[in-house]
């Protein structure tokens, strides 16, 4: 580096004092004090490892080429495939040292792999070319083929015949349109598929991490076949259209299993389709990875090991809490225990617990359904949801007579689910015999860590946020927990935000829970009893019991480089 004259010896000392100081690796911390640029540190590391440097951020690659790398393993490990020479095959990275990588892709491809530096730029390029080729995909099947699909839909003729529309659906250009649209799904890990008609198009959506994505703009010609194809893969009826429907199907690959949860609706210019993505092989969550931490993990597994009683997770439609108690389920699913559950829609099958589907056409619903599940002599319950007084009612006499409940409310927060169970006509001593414990939750996005950028609150900003929470009881709080140094205040702790990476375009991937969990002690139980109101509950629980709020835990997974305070924000203020 001096040699080349990149930087002075008084800057390469700085940098050595500071790499010993934060323990980050030297390039970092040469980055990081600007020492060097990014684009001349690259060059650099290719010259010392005698591995070329290519510059991909003009270059197309050619589909063919492109896809020998699949689009996850490209963005995971910032690996491009950019040239193919016989049987070689000339790949871009940022680390040519991910020997176990290069293994991968040579196994895969059956091709000798030429490892060649690049930069992060271009990696970010060649990217986007994944998504293009999306839109080339289409464009092909489109193009080529849906004029196919507007002669038999003229065939059809307005008002279609279930044969004609069965006819569509195996159409090899809508085969083609919903199969691509799936595969890019589970690709990129969206959790949903929103197939809208309009006036003129069919406009696709993908949510990932919870937030919707523009996918695709359809023709409008080809949308009665793709609503016949997944009435088809659901097994519903063609010929119904003023009707909401609901099925499921389930995709198999030696990569992914994943069922799909299907939901049919009309609307003005058609019929909506809203596919919910469930991967079946997603297992060993703990709660730990969920989010839980500190007390909120000590009071949650003390009351799970209790015989009797109930658990009640609360949260909006898409907080998690479906994967909280199934979570929950897989801890206690030992041997020695019956595991019923009464579902609406069962989202995942696990073994060793006894599912059913609650089907109110035909009068089976979860009151219905957990008055025979208790006829099936269970130790645990589990009840998709409390939404009516018969189902709770039928709930607290299951915990009532020596079982343990496990079910979800839709409610703001984990004190709010108390005076909402007195809605429903439940008496208060009923409520505080047989409440052990209730999570609040929401999902919040996680940051993607290689990328996210450090920086301090200011002055003006720490004013604003102690108008939404107790910063003093928070710093206390990480400082028990050891996040934090005993001596850190709000002015010198380090925060993360987003900032965009070749992996992740918004700076975020995946997402975490952030909880609050509150212990229905014998103080609390007085207190439902009084007909407290949630406020007066929640007050308590935080000053007396230690409870952490949603708001707190996620201003904590903050200053933990989990999620960005605006994401909180976001989750908790909605």
């Amino acid at each position: 580096m001096l040699d080349g004259a990149l930087a002075s010896v008084e800057n390469l000392e700085k940098a050595e004092q500071e790499t010993e100081r934060t323990k980050k690796k030297f390039r970092d911390v040469l980055l990081d004090l600007g020492i060097i640029s990014k684009e001349k540190l690259v060059k650099l590391e290719a010259y010392i490892l005698g591995i070329p440097f290519v510059d991909l951020t003009r270059e197309n690659i050619p589909l063919e080429i492109l896809q020998i790398i699949p689009e996850p393993i490209a963005r995971k490990h910032s690996i491009i495939a950019f040239k193919k020479k016989d049987k070689e095959l000339h790949v871009a990275m940022l680390d040519p040292e991910d020997l176990q990588t290069i293994e991968f892709i040579r196994k895969k491809s059956n091709l000798a792999i030429l490892p060649r530096l690049t930069n992060a730029e271009s990696i970010k390029h060649i990217l986007t070319q994944y998504q293009r080729s999306l839109s080339a995909e289409f464009g092909d099947i489109i193009d080529k083929e849906s004029k196919a699909v507007h002669v038999i839909k003229e065939k059809a003729g307005g008002e279609e015949e279930a044969g004609d529309l069965r006819k569509i659906a195996e159409d090899l250009p809508i085969v083609r349109i919903v199969d691509t649209l799936i595969k890019h799904a589970i690709l990129q890990s969206a959790s949903d598929i929103h197939v809208e008609p309009y006036e003129h198009e069919v406009i696709v959506r993908y949510r990932i991490d919870g937030i919707l994505h523009d996918t695709m703009t359809l023709p409008k010609q080809v949308h009665a076949g793709l609503v016949a194809r997944i009435k088809v893969l659901s097994n519903l009826r063609l010929d119904e259209h003023r009707l909401p429907q609901d099925g499921r199907f389930k995709i198999e690959s030696e990569d992914y299993k994943v069922s799909f949860r299907v939901s049919i609706l009309p609307v003005y210019d058609g019929e909506k389709i809203v596919m919910r993505l469930l991967p079946e092989d997603s297992k060993g969550y703990t709660l730990e990875n969920l989010g839980f931490h500190g007390v909120a993990l000590e009071v949650l597994h003390r009351n799970i090991q209790r015989p009797h009683g109930m658990l009640l997770v609360t949260g909006p439609t898409g907080s998690g809490k479906t994967t909280t108690l199934y979570t929950i389920l897989d801890i206690l699913n030992t041997p020695d225990v019956n595991i019923s559950t009464i579902e609406d829609p069962i989202e995942y099958r696990m073994p060793r617990i006894n599912q059913t589907q609650v089907r109110s056409d035909i009068g089976l619903t979860f009151g219905s359904g957990l008055r025979s599940l208790v006829r099936q002599d269970p130790d645990i319950i589990m009840v998709g949801e409390i939404r009516d007084q018969e189902t709770a009612d039928m709930a607290v006499n299951a915990s009532l007579t020596g079982h343990l409940v496990l079910s979800t409310l839709h409610t703001n927060s984990a004190s709010g689910a108390l005076p909402r169970l007195i809605d429903m006509k439940v008496e208060p001593f009923l409520i505080s015999s047989t409440v052990n414990v209730i999570v609040g939750q929401r999902l919040v996005r996680k940051l993607w860590r290689d990328s996210a950028e450090k920086y301090k609150l200011t002055g003006a900003e720490l004013t604003n946020l102690k108008k939404l929470a107790d910063f003093d009881r928070i710093l206390e709080l990480m400082k028990r927990e050891k996040i934090v140094p005993q001596k850190a205040t709000w002015e010198t702790i380090e925060l993360f935000r987003p900032k965009p990476a070749p992996e992740s375009p918004d700076g975020y991937k995946g997402r975490v829970g952030i909880y609050e969990v509150l212990d229905v002690t014998e103080d609390v139980r007085m207190l439902i009893e009084k007909n407290a109101n949630a406020d007066e509950i929640d007050r308590f629980a935080r000053e007396k019991l230690g409870m952490v709020s949603m708001i707190e835990d996620g201003f904590i997974k903050a200053v933990q480089g989990v999620t960005s305070l605006e994401e909180v924000l976001r989750a908790t203020q909605e």
